[in-house]
């Protein structure tokens, strides 16, 4: 089974910026659709943002879209996203996630029945 670590997460006043990283430890990474994903407290895991295989094809959730920017680096096995001009309502925790399945290269999932790897997850808080 995969392996996938988030790490970045923190505390950041509204209108800054942080960025995430995930590493798996598959060496087939390079095969996986990768996204990032969301949830507060006391809500359902939300998308957040999705790469396809090749890096070539991105898609965001309306809420993030134009101030996050997501990214892979497949020689590193790695996925990050940049977050800008963070909002309180982007507080969460923030889970990097895999679907391992062999898909098209253009595949851009967006949700969580749609992968089958995830993180622990990386804490982010934005104050008002």
């Amino acid at each position: 089974q995969v392996q996938l670590v988030e790490s970045g997460g923190g505390l950041v006043q509204a209108g800054g910026s942080l960025s995430l990283s995930c590493v798996a430890s598959a060496r087939t990474f390079s095969t996986y659709t990768m996204g990032w994903f969301r949830q507060a407290p006391g809500k359902e895991r939300e998308f957040v943002a999705t790469i396809s295989r090749s890096g070539g094809s991105t898609k965001y959730a309306d809420s993030v879209k134009d101030r996050f920017f997501i990214s892979r680096d497949n020689d590193k096995n790695t996925v990050a996203l940049q977050m800008s001009s963070l909002k309180p309502e982007d507080t969460a925790t923030y889970y990097c996630a895999a679907s391992t399945t062999i898909r098209s290269r253009w595949y851009t999932p967006s949700q969580v029945s749609e992968y089958d790897a995830w993180g622990q997850g990386t804490q982010v808080a934005v104050s008002s």
